[in-house]
């Protein structure tokens, strides 16, 4: 069975940083894009970014510069941090494991989220 499971949300500040860690087990996704979504209340959820199996980065415009996506193969661990957090960045973040580019319809694995609150 395959499980995707998110630590490392919380509170902060405007201006503060969080980091998202999202460990897999159950099968190693070394040869598929590990990524980040986000849904925001009364939203879509969104691409936020995604490290491919080459360690090629994507990022979505609204978070470049501010986020860093990492992933570490070995332990089939994916993390993202967030510098510069913006109010705006409030949402629940999900891992997707499995597929690919920044579709949510192409990932075959997601966690169960983790909220992050930004205040102003």
């Amino acid at each position: 069975q395959v499980q995707l499971v998110e630590s490392g949300g919380g509170l902060v500040q405007a201006g503060g940083s969080l980091r998202l860690s999202c460990a897999a087990s159950g099968r190693t996704f070394s040869r598929y894009a590990m990524g980040w979504f986000r849904q925001a209340p009364g939203k879509e959820r969104e691409f936020v970014s995604t490290i491919n199996w080459t360690g090629n980065l994507y990022y979505a415009d609204s978070v470049k510069g501010r986020f860093t996506i990492s992933r570490d193969n070995a332990q089939n661990t994916v993390t993202l941090q967030m510098n510069s957090l913006k109010p705006e960045d409030t949402a629940r973040y999900y891992c997707a494991a499995g597929g690919y580019g920044a579709d949510s319809k192409n990932y075959d694995y997601w966690g169960q989220g983790t909220q992050v609150t930004v205040s102003s």
